[in-house]
């Protein structure tokens, strides 16, 4: 997309491999804060409980948990009462599993749109990832409560806690990209997203404490970005234990990768979107 002298907006299509082009999302940021509300009056409209449910589902989540892997099936939570243990992994988890399933269906949803109107159309799977922030900082004000419930205080680790947020944004996004590109030619990737994020959930250390993985295989299982997201947000809030440096630099370097091949692989297609949509 070019603007010419004349300040005539002129659409031209690209060939070859690009990233994404921010300036064209600077220029549509109005449209981008549109969808992120859009996507948070769509979800909590004419709802009872409203905002509630960002609280609710983790938390009922977790006491789930609690009875069936703390209590009956007595899998070792290092010392922290279990229902901390799940709570303070399921708040980062259920923002990235909600990015997965929205970002998925974000361009097929809203395929009546792409062959009408012109919009970067990055900006359906990155309002998802915006939208769903609002249910990310209202499990972590529940999550402050239960800290305080259990008088368990901030360390200096809690410094790490931005570093963790963007490793964890840049793999939703970037799977959300690859995922909603993807879905668009692919209708298999929306059925299966379904019962995908269930199974993926055991692919984490969610309900189970990352000191049952053997050691010789702990670098390999740390390629999962999320180990050490819900490692190092463990290490902020409730371990005393040091912060998982290595397995936050792996997952960082995987999801810088996840990241870059979502958005290339994301510009490649984008071309064809109206036309199979």
């Amino acid at each position: 997309m070019k603007k010419s002298k004349s300040n005539t907006l002129r659409i031209e299509a690209h060939s070859g491999w690009k990233f994404i082009d921010f300036r064209e999302l600077i220029r549509n940021r109005d449209l981008l804060y549109f969808m992120v509300l859009r996507g948070i009056k769509a979800k909590y409209a004419q709802s009872v409980l409203g905002i509630g449910w960002a609280i609710i589902q983790p938390l009922v989540q977790t006491i789930v948990f609690t009875i069936i892997f703390g209590n009956l099936a007595k899998i070792d939570s290092e010392g922290i009462p279990y229902l901390l243990f799940s709570f303070v992994a399921m708040v980062p988890w259920n923002y990235f599993s909600n990015i997965l399933t929205e970002a998925s269906d974000s361009l097929v949803q809203n395929k009546g749109l792409l062959s009408k109107v012109y919009f970067p159309r990055i900006i359906m799977p990155l309002s998802a990832v915006f939208s769903k922030l609002l249910d990310f900082v209202i499990g972590m004000i529940a999550l402050v409560g239960l800290l305080f419930y259990y008088e368990i205080y901030p360390k200096w680790e809690l410094m790490m806690f931005p570093v963790i947020l963007l490793i964890l944004i840049l793999t939703s996004l970037g799977s959300g990209m690859l995922l909603s590109a993807m879905a668009v030619q692919y209708r298999d990737v929306n059925h299966a997203m379904t019962f995908m994020v269930r199974l993926f959930m055991y692919g984490a250390p969610v309900v189970y404490s990352i000191s049952v993985i053997p050691s010789s295989y702990l670098y390999l299982y740390a390629l999962n970005p999320m180990v050490g997201v819900i490692e190092g947000m463990r290490a902020c809030f409730i371990m005393e234990k040091a912060m998982p440096w290595d397995l936050l630099l792996i997952g960082g370097t995987v999801s810088l990768i996840i990241f870059f091949i979502g958005g290339v692989y994301f510009t490649r297609v984008e071309k064809s979107f109206a036309d199979v949509a």
